[in-house]
């Protein structure tokens, strides 16, 4: 009787809800990426991690509830609303995964680096808009449900280990591909007649996409996960005194130029130092090596040569990441750029600035870097 009266008090509401489930679903997925974007803490933070095992939990469930209630007789199956509401629970939660994940990426000031994934997920939210038949739906969230804990997997292996590198990400590709195959028959076990009809499909498609994420990783397109870039610019001096780390900066006011394409002009005189400072996020236990390569735009090929680089090493555990700096003793003039990258050579940052050499000093003023 009370599952009746709740049907009947929000028959309405359920009726609306099933007759505009396609945009419910893009709300419902949007809504994830928002909350999420708000709310996401580091990656290293216990209730973050409580967070993503939540997320997994409740989209793996909703798939695998969804599986098994289709697979039964024609009239045992679940009513529309029910089908609406878990659709939507399975959306959110696979959608506050990726914003998760999306969040990690756009935090580090490597963008360039990180298109394929943002690229990748604009085509699931795209493609959850095209998959609506229960088969086709049951193979894209398998699917993605695949590629959340891979990428679940590509951040919780270096923690554990407290490297990165190759042999952690082919770590986390087993970590991911054991998993999904275990819940993969568990699926099976649901509903043996779909599973079976859709098994092909998400077999090679899980196969695609590891083979995706492997080709970006090795043609170094990923950035190296879970490290992000907190801070980095280019300063006259750059002194530590104890935990305190201060700055000679140069007051550039047309900030605003930096939006159509130019970067920081640095006046120095000749024979004088540019610094580079830069703050990397790592997660407790980490540690690893991360390079400053200095390079000089040669105006006769407009090629990026590389004057020096440096190797710093750094350990994880700072809320607003390890700090370091380098620096560069009478650079010539014209464009430049210092390459903020692991020592294989992929990218977590970059600073990019110009430098004009003139007899006097510039003006400067002192800045606490964090």
């Amino acid at each position: 009787m009370r599952v009746l009266a709740f049907e009947t008090a929000f028959q309405p509401t359920l009726t609306w809800a099933k007759a505009h489930e396609r945009h419910l679903s893009a709300v419902a997925m949007v809504g994830g990426f928002a909350f999420d974007s708000w709310a996401f803490g580091s990656i290293d933070h216990a209730i973050t991690q409580a967070v993503f095992i939540v997320y997994l939990l409740v989209a793996g469930v909703a798939i695998a509830l969804m599986h098994g209630l289709e697979s039964r007789p024609e009239a045992e199956r679940p009513s529309a609303r029910v089908r609406t509401i878990l659709l939507a629970t399975i959306q959110f939660a696979l959608g506050c995964l990726l914003s998760g994940f999306c969040v990690s990426y756009i935090r580090s000031a490597s963008v360039l680096a990180s298109w394929p994934f943002l690229l990748f997920m604009l085509a699931i939210f795209i493609g959850s808009e095209y998959f609506r038949h229960y088969h086709s739906r049951l193979v894209f969230a398998a699917l993605l449900f695949f590629f959340t804990i891979y990428s679940y997997a590509i951040f919780l292996v270096p923690m554990v280990l407290g490297r990165i590198g190759t042999v952690p990400f082919l770590i986390s590709g087993g970590v991911a591909g054991l998993l999904f195959f275990l819940y993969a028959m568990s699926l099976a076990r649901l509903g043996p007649e779909r599973f079976q009809g859709a098994r092909r499909q998400i077999v090679w498609g899980a196969v695609a996409i590891a083979a995706l994420i492997n080709l970006f990783y090795f043609a170094r397109v990923f950035p190296p996960l879970p490290l992000v870039l907190t801070d980095a610019g280019v300063y006259h001096n750059v002194k530590r005194t104890g935990d305190v780390f201060r700055a000679a900066a140069e007051e550039i006011p047309a900030r605003w130029r930096d939006l159509f394409g130019t970067y920081p002009v640095m006046h120095v005189q000749p024979k004088a130092r540019l610094y580079i400072y830069s703050a990397v996020f790592a997660p407790h236990g980490l540690r690893t090596l991360i390079r400053h390569e200095w390079q000089w735009q040669d105006p006769a090929d407009s090629g990026w040569k590389t004057q020096q680089w440096r190797d710093i090493a750094i350990e994880g555990g700072r809320e607003n990441g390890y700090r370091f700096y380098t620096y560069k003793t009478a650079p010539r003039q014209g464009q430049w750029r210092v390459n903020i990258e692991t020592v294989d050579g992929r990218s977590i940052g970059r600073v990019r600035f110009s430098v004009e050499v003139q007899a006097v000093p510039p003006a400067t003023a002192v800045k606490l870097l964090k």
